[in-house]
C-alpha cells in the first residue's frame, strides 16, 4: 500500500484557487524529495512540481509556472500544492510521490511504482 494520501481537490471556476495536500502516512521519507503529478483519462501521468527535502529547490512543469507553488512541512510529513489562476486544462486527478532526488520526479521516476487514490481537480470554464 502506497503510504501517501492526497486531498484538497474539488470543483472550481476558471481563475479560482485550491490547495492540495499529501500526507506521508507512517513514514517520514527523511531526505526525500516530494512531488506532484496529474493525469487525465487516456493520457499518461504528467509531472507537475517537485520540491527537495530542505525546500531549497523547486521545479515546475512549464504550463504551471507562475500559477502553482509547491511547499512542504517536514514536521507534518506533508507536501502542498497551492494552485492559483486555475484553468480548465488543469482538470485532472492529482497524485503525489517521492524520490531520493527531485530530478527523479521531474523525469517521471518516482520511488513508488504504484500510486494512491489521488484527488480530483475540476476547473469549469
Amino acid at each position: 500500500q502506497v503510504p501517501l494520501v492526497e486531498s484538497g481537490g474539488g470543483l472550481v471556476q476558471t481563475g479560482g484557487s485550491l490547495r492540495l495536500s499529501c500526507v506521508a502516512s507512517g513514514r517520514t521519507f527523511s531526505g526525500y524529495s516530494m512531488g506532484w503529478f496529474r493525469q487525465v483519462p487516456e493520457k499518461e501521468r504528467q509531472f507537475v512540481a517537485a520540491i527537495s527535502w530542505g525546500s531549497a529547490a523547486t521545479y515546475y512543469e512549464d504550463s504551471v509556472k507562475g500559477r502553482f507553488t509547491i511547499s512542504r512541512d517536514n514536521a507534518k510529513t506533508t507536501v502542498y500544492l497551492h494552485m492559483n489562476n486555475l484553468k480548465p486544462e488543469d482538470t485532472a486527478v492529482y497524485y503525489c510521490n517521492v524520490a531520493p532526488y527531485a530530478s527523479d520526479l521531474v523525469r517521471g521516476r518516482p520511488a513508488f511504482g504504484s500510486w494512491g487514490q489521488g484527488t480530483q481537480v475540476t476547473v469549469s470554464s
